[in-house]
């Protein structure tokens, strides 16, 4: 947002608003702009760029004799340029090729010794000297308004406008002595609509400074001209109400577009804007005076877009399908069906609040004029600027939600001025169509008057204030204060959007005050220690397990590209969609974690990491699972990925299953919850009932996978993952996981510390022989079982896979497991171990039809 000192000086004494901003210079006004406001991202001494500039009356202006499109031009300085070289007459000679130099004119004449104004700033300047062009001296140049950076024509000369005796300095002709440009950053303003406009900058640096700003009568009391000329008719729909809740329309006749006065020019070019014409250039002077964006169209070529229309007519309506634009940057659109369109009844002409289509735009031809004053949903702006990548000054102040209080007087302000400078007449009646309810147009502002104490903004500030200290400063910035003791009613101006609660009557004060006024001391606190945040204990507890084991702990976004989900075999479907992503690969709301970590895993071995466990402890949502108020559930999950190259996978035998389940087992034991949960083959798991769980399970191989079960229900997976999901991933062959519900781990009271037996241990094998079709996790539970059954008081048994062996073509196998125990009271005896492992063994010959081997 840029800012001219200069302007907000002269708009000051124009409306009799408040004294001068900078009463102490420019630089404390920027020290306190940075303490109360916000930061100044840059400093931009505009005016001198124009040191040494005049302006001069063109005395004659004859042909070159060396070259046809040249001109010898003698110029007035009025004997005020020190050191030129002059004729008889105290004259100076200028060559010029501008086509519109002509005796009698006043120009910008550039002397020799001065820097042009287009290359000031830059690495190579460019510092004119008489020089002689074809046979003539030429002292200097007259100046274009390009060669001047107030606009990008070249083509002619600058025509001065303004009644100033030759010689007068550009600079003081056009109140740029001295002139400072701040470039604020936006971030200050976000919640600020009404600081996107001149005035409001203007009243928010009186009220910093404790002086009372005083808004133009215009603005607070508009008041509209009666129609001047024959009628044009204009008729306006809109289709749109909750998205546009006010359009203001009007219609001038006989307008003369030309180009804009000097000074228009140059305040434009001030703050970066191009000069088109007069009637463009004053609906940009007063979106930057007010904040409130205007647009112009030609009547007549918007009532030619209707076939046998008696009118113009504008349709404030959503884009149908395959409708196209061509907008004023010559770039075409296609819009998205939820934008905001303006359109006639056949046909689109703009982007409502972000950018005027070219059919209908203002050029020299025009004759005839509608000028619009509307008011536009912020969130439906920021969502079609995104899509279609147009940012303009437009949106970025429709974007902050302006005002819709402040239309009227907007509109009437530029036909006042319309009719006073470009000669137009008022040919039809205001058309002010208004949605904005019933309570807010008869309070006249946006949200009702707040109540607060002065206690409670005082406590908050951490001063001692009184109450009519407090109201003062509001009323210097015109909020309506009503005292009563120690109470305040506050009601906010009209063009203040963001005062609803207490609070920003607290942030208002502190801020006018000024905050580095405020008391450093430290606030009062309870030293109670606050109560433990058990989901918060849970999960710092879940991820030391699993850094212990060597994991390594990720946090990835909670939104995810609907390629992923498909590439994993989940539904898109039933995962929530965002309606403004933060870009194109956030599209949607996770359904389990695997699919992220997963994505993870070729990036890191492409960056040469050999082998490695990735885990993740977050949330995840489904369409499937809503509260009763409506809203999506939350499900805190545990995922981990293991990963190794082709190099580091020749150190693991068997399959990559085991790999994880031993992650998974060790997280179990930890938490004393191995004993409470079976596994079951995934290809036999049903997911009746647990959709979530369901979703959960696609990436994983149904035939190398399985769904860990408490109380019959699914709570998590581990395995190894389906082929078209390596492919698609990129995952290397030696990779497994696992993701499991966190809501299992609260069932237990997890201490943080095990104590070891100091004697000890003892470790012996087992080995059965049994049908090759027995799952492995049934004869391992089984064991486990058998020996938490069985074994002596006061130990503390740990029972590891060995291996399984098969013949080829035998339709047996053997598995062997190893048992490790040791006691808290005593040394074991070989005799305890083996009499418990035999039990062990009769038990799996009746059950399981076992051989102990």
């Amino acid at each position: 947002m840029k800012i001219s000192l200069n302007t907000i000086r002269y708009l000051d004494k124009l409306y009799n608003s408040a004294g001068d901003p900078a009463p102490d210079g420019a630089n404390a006004l920027m020290e306190r702009i940075g303490i109360q406001l916000g930061a100044i991202e840059e400093v931009i001494p505009f005016g001198e760029r124009f040191a040494g500039a005049r302006i001069v009356r063109v005395v004659s202006s004859d042909d070159h004799p060396g070259a046809d499109r040249l001109h010898v031009c003698k110029i007035d300085d009025g004997g005020k340029q020190e050191g030129a070289k002059r004729d008889e007459q105290g004259l100076v000679q200028v060559v010029c090729g501008a086509p519109n130099v002509r005796g009698g004119m006043l120009a910008v004449w550039l002397p020799p010794g001065v820097t042009v104004p287009s290359t000031w700033g830059s690495n190579e300047p460019l510092v004119l000297q008489s020089r002689d062009i074809r046979g003539q001296v030429s002292h200097g140049m007259l100046a274009s308004p390009k060669e001047l950076t107030i606009g990008d024509s070249h083509e002619g000369i600058l025509e001065v406008d303004t009644d100033a005796a030759p010689g007068t300095a550009f600079v003081s002709a056009y109140n740029l002595e001295d002139e400072i440009i701040f470039d604020i950053e936006n971030k200050m303003f976000t919640h600020r609509p009404d600081c996107f406009g001149l005035l409001g900058v203007a009243r928010e640096l009186a009220g910093i400074q404790h002086q009372p700003f005083k808004s133009p009568s215009w603005y607070l009391r508009p008041d509209f001209p009666d129609m001047e000329a024959e009628t044009l008719p204009l008729t306006v729909r809109n289709e749109l109400p909750e998205l546009v809740p006010r359009f203001c329309a009007i219609v001038m006749r006989d307008v003369s577009v030309k180009p804009s006065p000097v000074w228009l020019q140059i305040f434009l070019a001030k703050v970066g804007l191009r000069p088109i014409n007069n009637i463009v250039d004053y609906t940009n002077f007063f979106m930057l005076e007010t904040g409130q964006p205007l647009h112009a169209y030609d009547y007549d070529k918007l009532r030619a877009q209707d076939a046998d229309s008696h009118g113009a007519t504008l349709v404030v309506r959503h884009s149908k399908p395959e409708e196209t634009l061509k907008l004023l940057n010559g770039k075409t659109i296609t819009p998205n069906s939820e934008s905001i369109m303006i359109a006639t009844d056949s046909r689109l002409i703009g982007v409502g609040g972000v950018m005027g289509g070219a059919d209908t735009e203002v050029d020299d031809t025009t004759k005839n004029i509608v000028l619009e004053c509307a008011s536009f949903d912020m969130y439906s702006i920021r969502r079609t600027s995104m899509a279609h990548g147009l940012f303009t000054d437009s949106v970025t102040r429709f974007s902050k939600g302006q005002s819709p209080l402040q239309n009227k007087a907007v509109i009437a302000k530029i036909v006042d001025e319309i009719r006073r400078y470009a000669g137009g007449k008022v040919a039809s009646e205001l058309i002010d169509d208004n949605h904005l309810g019933e309570e807010a147009t008869k309070r006249g502002n946006i949200h009702p008057s707040v109540s607060v104490t002065h206690q409670f903004i005082a406590a908050r500030l951490g001063i001692d204030m009184p109450a009519g200290d407090m109201a003062a400063l509001l009323r210097n910035v015109e909020f309506d204060v009503q005292e009563d003791g120690d109470n305040l009613t506050v009601t906010a101006p009209f063009w203040r959007t963001d005062i609803e609660i207490p609070e920003d009557i607290v942030e208002e004060v502190g801020r006018l005050y000024g905050y580095d006024k405020l008391p450093l001391g430290l606030p009062k606190h309870d030293l109670t220690p606050p109560p433990h945040d058990g989901v918060l204990d849970l999960k710092t507890k879940l991820a030391e397990a699993l850094r212990r084991m060597g994991a390594n702990e990720l946090l990835t976004y909670s939104f995810v590209h609907g390629r992923l989900l498909q590439q994993v075999g989940q539904d898109p479907d039933q995962a929530f969609r965002l309606g403004n992503a933060l870009s194109p690969d956030l599209q949607y709301y996770r359904l389990s974690l695997t699919p992220g970590l997963l994505d993870k895993v070729h990036p890191n071995i492409k960056a040469g990491h050999e082998q490695f466990a990735l885990f993740e402890i977050n949330k995840v949502h489904s369409k499937t699972e809503i509260d009763d108020e409506g809203l999506p559930k939350e499900f805190m999950r545990v995922g981990l990925v293991f990963a190794a190259n082709d190099k580091s996978a020749q150190r693991y035998e068997g399959a990559s299953y085991y790999i994880a389940r031993s992650y998974l087992d060790a997280l179990l034991a930890g938490f004393s919850l191995t004993g409470k949960m079976t596994f079951v083959p995934l290809h036999e798991a049903s997911f009746e009932g647990h959709e979530l769980a369901a979703q959960m399970v696609k990436p994983f191989e149904p035939n190398r996978s399985a769904v860990l079960m408490l109380d019959k229900k699914p709570v998590g997976v581990v395995g190894e993952y389906r082929m078209a999901v390596r492919a698609a991933l990129k995952l290397p062959a030696r990779c497994a996981g696992f993701e499991i519900f966190a809501g299992i781990f609260d069932i237990v009271d997890t201490t943080g510390y095990i104590a070891l037996p100091r004697f000890p241990k003892v470790e012996q094998d087992i080995c059965l022989r049994l049908p090759a079709d027995t799952p492995y996790a049934t004869v391992f539970d089984f064991v486990e079982a058998k020996v938490a059954e069985h074994q002596l008081k006061q130990v503390r048994a740990n029972l590891s896979p060995v291996d399984i062996y098969r013949r080829e073509g035998e339709q047996q196998k053997q598995i062997t497991l190893r048992l490790s125990i040791a006691s808290y009271e005593r040394t074991l005896t070989d005799t305890e171990i083996n009499t418990l492992l035999d039990t062990v063994a009769r038990s799996a010959a009746t059950e399981l039809h076992a051989e102990r081997v």
